[in-house]
């Protein structure tokens, strides 16, 4: 099986590790990928975000499966193009991918489908904002109506910081959605869904805040852990039966079938699962940690939700133990980067590129904000969380930064539901 991977992330590189794991598949490309996914796949300089020049690309390298990473090129319609030229797409069509795009659509489907989820209020016109604040707090939770990379959101007790967020968003011509808080820890879970057919993968916990302790702003992820020590295991299957699989029926009975990965964002409480948000693919970096512990084939996973033959598919197998991804972010992340310094240490074992290239001398430098993603796995969450920062420590980057706590609060049992 040839196959075609959408992306240039540390998302990207895990996909394709897990990929060329799995004997069925015999040939790898990626469009664009980065300085790592060069040694494991064929880089392909195009714009993802153009389904004519994916379209062209899928079919001049004859891809038998076609794996789109970002959210960008999906909420684009890449996936109906590819679908439509007869090519095998993991990845939802346009409609179902306003699951992300838009978090105001994200809300019907969930209060069609009777899924918990924060109470919330759009505001489109500045002048509506301030009473609509008052209706929300003392913690506010506001969000750009629309794509953000993960940044998009402030969670904040400082009205005047959420009130300059919002503010900023309606200035820009954006809708902003204001959401009740809701308390309790974060799960991210991963389904593979072929229209209702749910497949859950192992859930997993993101560190979105820039600092230790969840300090500063949010990013796009400073790193992640699986599984979950402190999540009963019945919760997972509890996730598919009251939100996961609800919203997928809703969307096929809206004419809008979801294929691909659908990523459901959870508080969990005494009360069980609810909603924070839906992403319509892996997420950034949960997946360099879940993959990291998948024994089933991914080819053959990743294929049969595209073919429509999830429902067939044998149970996934997964290792014992537990994965840790510490990312590595450049300077003044998630401000704007620099970029363009060299990285030692960047080909070591357990290092997946994100925000890398190679300039003239064929080294690698830093290219965004970031710039990898380093992985360690062992019997337990200490034993990965030693070896990812051991793995970090042989990388050199002027200027770096990295959460010394992911997993942390996990391994000394401070977390509980």
């Amino acid at each position: 099986m040839r196959v075609l991977v959408i992306g240039s992330g540390g998302r990207e590189h895990a996909l394709l590790l897990g990929l060329d794991r799995d004997p069925s598949v015999s040939e790898l490309h990626v469009a664009p990928g980065n300085a790592g996914t060069a040694s494991v796949a064929t880089n392909h300089a195009v714009d993802v975000a153009s389904a004519e020049a994916v379209v062209a690309l899928a079919t001049e390298i004859g891809a038998d499966l076609v794996v789109i990473g970002p959210e960008v090129p999906l909420v684009l319609g890449v996936a109906d193009a590819l679908r439509a030229a007869g090519v095998d797409t993991f990845g939802p069509g346009a409609q179902a991918a306003r699951i992300e795009g838009s978090k105001a659509f994200a809300k019907d489907v969930m209060a069609a489908a009777g899924v918990r989820t924060a109470r919330a209020e759009t505001v489109d016109n500045p002048a509506d904002l301030d009473a609509a604040l008052d209706r929300f707090g003392p913690t506010w939770v506001v969000k750009d109506d629309g794509l953000a990379a993960g940044k998009g959101v402030v969670v904040t007790t400082d009205r005047s910081a959420a009130r300059a967020h919002a503010a900023d968003c309606l200035e820009n011509g954006h809708p902003v959605l204001l959401e009740s808080f809701l308390d309790g820890p974060e799960v991210s879970l991963f389904c593979l869904v072929d229209g209702e057919t749910v497949v859950p993968l192992l859930p997993a916990q993101d560190h979105k805040r820039v600092g230790d302790g969840d300090a500063g702003p949010n990013t796009g992820g400073m790193g992640a852990y699986a599984p979950l020590p402190w999540l009963p295991d019945e919760m997972t299957q509890r996730i598919v039966d009251e939100v996961v699989a609800p919203v997928a029926a809703e969307l096929s009975a809206r004419g809008m079938p979801f294929n691909g990965l659908l990523y459901a964002g959870l508080a969990i409480d005494a009360e069980g699962p609810a909603v924070v948000e839906f992403n319509c693919r892996f997420g950034d970096p949960e997946t360099q940690a879940v993959l990291e512990l998948m024994e089933s084939p991914l080819g053959e996973a990743l294929a049969a939700t595209a073919r429509g033959t999830l429902a067939d598919l044998p149970p996934l197998r997964w290792h014992d133990g537990a994965a840790v991804v510490v990312v590595l972010a450049a300077e003044n992340y998630p401000g704007r980067p620099r970029t363009g310094d060299p990285i030692r240490g960047a080909d070591g074992e357990g290092i997946l590129h994100a925000g890398t290239a190679r300039d003239a001398d064929g080294t690698v430098v830093s290219a965004g904000g970031r710039v990898l993603s380093v992985v360690g796995r062992g019997d337990d969450l200490a034993g990965a969380r030693a070896q990812a920062y051991e793995r970090l420590a042989g990388v050199t980057l002027v200027g770096a930064h990295h959460r010394t706590d992911i997993g942390k609060a996990a391994e000394d049992g401070l977390i509980s539901i």
